[in-house]
């Protein structure tokens, strides 16, 4: 296989981040750092209780405080309840972005301040009076599950959110099979971003009526649909701008109760509106990682080939839906992926419980399922006395397979995957040959990289760039696919400029703005290489095009004999 770096100028080199300078010096912008004239100052009232019916609020004693300019509670905002997936299917909206009626658990928000300071908001948060009524809380799956418990939602029996069943095969007749049958139960536990940047809105309502949402997104057209639908507003009306960003890891691709506090408080005080979440309220209300029990049997051959797999996956989803039901439906198809199963029963469902709601992080329900999975297969490698990565080899999918339930696997093979991992690691010199205190170990996992059709609908499946000339032979790339920090604008900006035949600095690439950038609807899901990098591959070929056409004539040359390399466009070979 040809050295890529020797085939690209540009691609497979040693490249700094496009704003790897900018940001060393300082100069970055985060949407913490954006002042506005007359801006004020948010913050949000919380929940004390887990769980509990609102009977009263006196926001008197806040108004009246110095300094405060706008205070909102439930009544303020539509009678529209959210979910991230509430346009594709609406009976996913559970809840509203500021409690009405109920509260469902510890840090939902109740109310919220707008005043010319931090301090002075936070102080008139004490002077907000909410009388509740304390109701039964439940805090595991285990007591959601159990006859009669208290409902967190009504018209969910059994306190369960949403489920999936994939069955494939004769799960029975594998088991019936296989020389060896293993099962076992897996147990995880909550995790949560931590992002360097926590969440951050900054709203301007101005007097036309339209409302700029500066925010920490990894989703700004998503966030900008899903804020028409909760506010009620047209679309035209929101423009949603997304400056540097400091961490996502899918925990910043929905809308969230900030972002409607500050439009709302700015609409209310006429003035521009911050808010900026606390490290601690982060903690304690933020979207975090599902904590996932998992039931697995798997039966094989004693050479190991797996004849059948069983699982059945439990997952605690807090109080509200966040991108939940999406969780459930890939919790069973990662497990699909990296294996030859011709026999599968994968059965999960989410229980409502009073913690803070769980949604989608890093991987989105795949960590949790391989670790399960790929223990497991240490396991049977050891009571089969066979070598764990021999074991892996036997059974991993291959470019070209169609897996059970459907999958194509068009590129990428764990089998290949596998043996350069064992030849390069040295593995039969190492596996359990190394000194005490000292070990080699190997797992697999897989990932459906690129489309996220199955979690937010048709939109997701693509991605547009425009790519710019500029009268000084440089080029601009309009962009909305968010540079989250894994950095894909300098990832778009080589691609652009490997196929102008451009240097880096050469390119400039803009922030998502969905008033002027092209729709790139969320970074998640490993797809904005894939589709952004392709759409930017297109665009740049597109225009190279144009530009051999305008100059062919010039060099006397047909325009498919022309070439664009170091900064020029010259005929191939000459």
């Amino acid at each position: 296989m040809p050295d890529i770096r020797e085939e690209y100028s540009i691609i497979g080199k040693a490249i700094p981040r496009v704003e790897g300078i900018s940001k060393t010096k300082g100069e970055a912008m985060f949407t913490t750092d954006l002042l506005l004239p007359g801006m004020l100052y948010g913050k949000i009232l919380r929940s004390p209780y887990p769980h509990a019916k609102i009977l009263k609020i006196d926001t008197s004693g806040a108004k009246r405080h110095k300094g405060v300019k706008a205070v909102i509670t439930g009544s303020d905002i539509p009678k529209v309840k959210y979910g991230v997936m509430m346009s594709m299917i609406p009976a996913t909206a559970d809840r509203y972005l500021l409690a009405q009626e109920k509260v469902r658990f510890v840090g939902e928000e109740v109310a919220a301040v707008a005043a010319i300071s931090e301090d002075i908001a936070e102080e008139a948060l004490s002077h907000i009076e909410v009388e509740y009524e304390e109701l039964p809380a439940i805090f595991s799956m285990a007591d959601a599950a159990k006859p009669g418990a208290p409902l967190i939602h009504d018209g969910f029996p059994g306190n369960i959110n949403a489920k999936m069943l994939m069955d494939f095969g004769d799960v029975e007749k594998g088991f019936r099979e296989s020389d060896y049958v293993r099962e076992d139960r897996f147990v995880t536990q909550i995790v949560q971003h931590c992002y360097v940047e926590p969440h951050v809105s900054l709203a301007n309502f101005d007097s036309s009526g339209k409302l700029t949402l500066y925010t920490s997104t990894q989703a700004p057209f998503m966030v900008k649909h899903l804020l028409s639908l909760v506010l009620d507003m047209p679309d035209r009306d929101l423009r949603v701008i997304k400056p540097c960003m400091g961490g996502g890891f899918g925990g910043k691709t929905e809308v969230f109760s900030l972002d409607v506090c500050s439009a709302l408080l700015s609409k209310k005080s006429g003035k521009p509106v911050k808010i900026c979440y606390t490290h601690e309220e982060e903690l304690a209300a933020g979207i975090r990682r599902h904590p996932i029990e998992i039931e697995l049997k798997t039966g094989v051959k004693s050479d190991g080939t797996i004849m059948s797999r069983k699982a059945k996956i439990i997952m605690d989803g807090g109080a509200y839906n966040s991108s939940g039901p999406a969780a459930v439906n890939l919790s069973t198809i990662f497990l699909t992926i990296t294996y030859r199963q011709p026999n599968i029963r994968f059965e999960s469902q989410r229980y409502y419980t009073n913690n803070a709601p769980c949604g989608s992080m890093r991987g989105f329900t795949s960590p949790q399922m391989f670790l399960a999975s790929e223990i497991q297969m240490d396991m049977i490698a050891e009571e089969l006395g066979m070598d764990p990565i021999e074991l892996r080899i036997k059974n991993g999918t291959r470019a070209g397979d169609l897996t059970v339930n459907g999958l194509s696997i068009k590129s990428g093979s764990l089998q290949a995957c596998l043996e350069k991992a064992a030849e390069h690691s040295e593995w039969k010199k190492k596996y359990k040959k190394l000194p005490p205190m000292k070990g080699i170990g190997v797992g697999s996992s897989g990932f459906l990289s690129g489309d996220l059709y199955p979690l937010m609908g048709p939109y997701t499946a693509s991605s547009n760039i425009f790519v710019k000339a500029d009268p000084d032979g440089s080029v601009t790339i309009l962009s909305g696919a968010s540079d989250i920090g894994q950095g894909s604008d300098t990832v778009l900006s080589q691609i652009a400029a490997e196929e102008l035949g451009l240097r880096m600095e050469d390119i400039r690439i803009t922030s998502p703005d969905t008033d002027v950038s092209p729709l790139d609807p969320i970074s998640g899901g490993a797809r904005v290489t894939f589709m952004a990098g392709n759409a930017t591959k297109m665009a740049a070929f597109d225009l190279k095009q144009k530009l051999f056409k305008a100059v062919s004539e010039t060099l006397e040359a047909r325009s498919e004999d022309l070439e664009a390399r170091d900064q020029r466009i010259y005929v191939k070979g000459s």
